[in-house]
């Protein structure tokens, strides 16, 4: 697992978490804010995923 993986996880959690936050407490920036994370913590484990692809592919 590359550092892209790793971190590409960890703000799909925390944009999970603000999103739901502010669904909760009603804060629609909160939300937004934590939908955009999540959004571009799923797109950068993608990116960490395909670099792995290519490495296993490579050897």
């Amino acid at each position: 697992m590359n550092k892209d993986q790793v971190a590409g996880r960890a703000d799909k959690v925390k944009g999970k978490i603000k999103e739901v936050t502010g669904k909760v407490v009603g804060n629609k920036e909160l939300e937004a804010e934590g939908r955009t994370q999540s959004t571009a913590g799923k797109v950068r484990a993608g990116y960490g995923d395909l670099k792995e692809d290519i490495k296993k592919a490579a050897e």
